[in-house]
């Protein structure tokens, strides 16, 4: 009897039990399949840290200047001069804060920009909202050229204006009032209001309104109790973008406004600033007392911002 033979190759070998010949091995098979893995995440990972390591730089580079405010306002106006403003100051003082404090008025100044702020911002953001809403879903003749105009006033400059705008005032007895500043203040921060505002309310589902409409609302009482409490994040994000402008307003304010009583907390600065002398530690502090309270309340609802900016950019 003839006992069964296996094939060989040729060059004598036998294939190995259970297995193909011609099939890698796994040792093989994970060799090819794993450093092209590797190298993928290592390059990941590379990626990442030169992201980190640039955005590291970029927000040093964004808060530089901050940093050299702070610096400059808690140094004497000696050291400044002397040693110049990039330069670690060799002794530390808060003496600047109150001498600022008096030398901008800044008492008078926070008085007058908060009676702006609480009054202005809350006006113009409901005369925006009301004409956003009409722009968005009435219909009426020449809605689109009322937006276009409405939004073309973004592109004019405040000073073209200001002779007309000085006239008009004093013909009616307003400027140099605090009140009489208030109207221009709100016709120029209507168009980006405007703007914000008619982008979101055309997010607003129709649905909505037609059944309001069934019940029996009329148009204003759809805007109020319908469109208002579904634009939250877009009315906080409008009136803190007008809240900070107003605060930080300065040409207007100068233009309009001439008397102490009625200064403020931009022409306090200007206190700082002499015919031949500067005292530039005393406007680094002036300048952190201005800005911190604009500045915390701006960090605090940031999200707010973000979320109405983009609160109807897509449909949900």
């Amino acid at each position: 009897m003839t006992s069964p033979t296996l094939d060989a190759g040729a060059d004598g070998a036998l294939p190995a039990r259970g297995r193909s010949a011609d099939a890698p091995s796994r040792s093989a098979v994970g060799r090819t399949d794993g450093r092209p893995g590797s190298r993928l995440r290592t390059k990941r990972r590379l990626e990442g840290g030169a992201v980190t390591l640039g955005s590291v730089l970029a927000a040093l580079v964004w808060i530089s200047p901050l940093i050299l405010l702070v610096v400059s306002a808690l140094r004497p106006l000696s050291d400044f001069l002397s040693n110049g403003p990039v330069s670690w100051p060799q002794e530390l003082t808060l003496a600047n804060f109150p001498e600022a404090w008096e030398a901008g008025q800044f008492g008078t100044a926070y008085l007058n920009s908060t009676i702006l702020l609480l009054v202005k911002v809350p006006l113009g953001v409901l005369v925006a909202s009301l004409l956003a809403y009409a722009l968005a879903k009435l219909e009426f003749p020449f809605r689109n050229v009322i937006l276009f105009t409405v939004v073309l006033g973004m592109t004019i400059p405040i000073y073209i204006a200001i002779v007309p705008l000085f006239t008009m005032l004093r013909g009616i007895g307003m400027t140099d009032s605090i009140a009489g500043i208030i109207p221009p203040y709100i016709a120029f921060g209507l168009p980006l209001q405007v703007l914000i505002l008619q982008a979101f309310f055309r997010r607003v589902p129709e649905e909505l309104l037609e059944a309001a409409r069934i019940d029996g609302a009329g148009d204003v009482r759809i805007f109020a109790r319908v469109v208002l409490p579904l634009s939250v994040p877009a009315l906080v994000t409008v009136a803190i973008l007008d809240g900070v402008a107003t605060w930080n307003e300065l040409f207007l304010a100068l233009s309009l406004l001439s008397s102490e009583e009625n200064r403020t907390i931009p022409l306090g600065l200007l206190n700082f600033q002499g015919q031949f002398a500067t005292n530039y530690t005393g406007l680094a502090a002036g300048i952190l007392i201005a800005v911190v309270p604009i500045l915390v309340l701006y960090m605090l609802l940031q999200k707010y911002i973000v979320g109405g900016l983009t609160a109807g950019a897509t449909k949900g």
